[in-house]
């Protein structure tokens, strides 16, 4: 497949990003940091959103979902890295929704037609190491009454002091960091037995630590088979790792642009400081790493919505390759404005700060290389 973009995909990106830049700009952004928001984001935009369709972009329309594919929340979330937008879209509209198709027919007339019109979030609770490393559960269900009771603790859970469902990983059977043996639950946040401490990331994005303490779930309340929970949650995270590379594509691109503009205005010696071959050079050069991560980004989509055998590997490149162009597009446009790049008169210190915790998020490069030699056999 071509990798450009069709002419109803074109249609969306404009779509998008006329929305996320007059309903949730880089002020916007400023805003709720000041105000030490507590949810992270303004509900009055997730409704708008759900509104759009852009909540409903991955679901099935027999649900209520747009149903536009891995390719269109790709663009929304592009649209999103350009404005530093909060929203649970990644938590809820791609993991969230994702996980859900691999649920019960009675989970998913009740959960997805609530994703789709922004009125449900979820929040994915499987990260408890210090770095990404999903097949690390020690978290366990034993099984009890009907069900099973949940006992451990989750870090890194984006937007989880936010939702209304936690879709928990736990271990059933095998050792910590054995695939085989993780289930996954839908869980109530505030079932007796479940802690929400909320932390902010550098990005003043919310996070949660989840502790769960005897938390009785039924078996109803399991998402897709016992014991076979990893490969849901590695499709379920591809998906976020390519809409996060996707995001962190918009924010290299914004930050691009900024640093352009503002060598063309800056002057030094009596002249723009646009005009230094050795800053014309470094500004060349990013251009080109960022059209890079582009082609890799747009093919991941492509290969999820194709459900290729290669999706994966095609999701780790995306997610190495945009992370490390986006600590490149940021780093240098810090550097290319000065001293003043770190204070608040310019807004490119936000996107770095948000571009640090994406690229860490689900795995950074390191993880990702090890991730497709392991793919190719190495």
């Amino acid at each position: 497949m071509p990798l450009i973009l069709t002419d109803d995909q074109l249609m969306i990106r404009d779509s998008a990003d006329g929305f996320f830049n007059s309903e949730a700009p880089v002020a916007q952004h400023r805003a709720l940091r000041d105000a030490a928001d507590p949810v992270g984001f303004n509900r009055d935009v997730w409704a708008k959103m759900a509104e759009m369709g852009f909540t409903g972009v991955l679901v099935p329309e027999a649900h209520g979902g747009a149903d536009m594919g891995h390719v269109a929340a790709g663009i929304i979330m592009e649209a999103m890295g350009k404005n530093l937008s909060a929203a649970p879209m990644l938590s809820t509209a791609v993991l969230g929704a994702t996980a859900l198709k691999h649920g019960t027919p009675e989970q998913q007339a009740k959960y997805l037609p609530l994703i789709a019109q922004g009125a449900h979030l979820l929040a994915l609770a499987a990260d408890e190491a210090a770095r990404h490393k999903p097949a690390h559960i020690a978290t366990t269900a034993t099984p009890s009454g009907n069900g099973f009771k949940l006992n451990g603790s989750k870090g890194f859970v984006l937007d989880g002091a936010a939702a209304d469902t936690l879709i928990v990983a736990a271990r059933t059977s095998g050792d910590t960091n054995d695939s085989a043996g993780i289930t996954l639950f839908l869980v109530n946040p505030k079932a007796d037995g479940v802690k929400i401490d909320r932390r902010s990331m550098v990005d003043s994005r919310g996070t949660a630590r989840v502790t769960l303490n005897d938390v009785q779930v039924d078996g109803a309340d399991v998402l897709g088979s016992v014991g076979e929970g990893h490969a849901i949650l590695e499709k379920v995270l591809d998906a976020g790792r390519a809409c996060l590379a996707a995001e962190m594509l918009g924010l290299s691109g914004t930050a691009f642009t900024m640093t352009v503009d503002y060598l063309k205005q800056r002057e030094q010696f009596g002249q723009k400081i646009g005009s230094f071959q050795a800053l014309q050079h470094r500004a060349a050069h990013l251009f080109c790493e960022v059209e890079l991560a582009r082609s890799a980004t747009l093919k991941a989509l492509q290969a999820l919505d194709e459900g290729s055998d290669r999706a994966p590997m095609y999701v780790s490149l995306a997610k190495a390759k945009a992370g490390e162009v986006a600590i490149l597009a940021t780093n240098e446009g810090v550097q290319m404005h000065g001293g003043i790049g770190m204070t608040d008169e310019y807004d490119i210190g936000f996107f770095m700060k948000r571009a640090r915790a994406a690229q860490e998020t689900f795995g950074d490069a390191a993880f990702h290389s090890d991730r497709i030699a392991r793919t190719l056999g190495y």
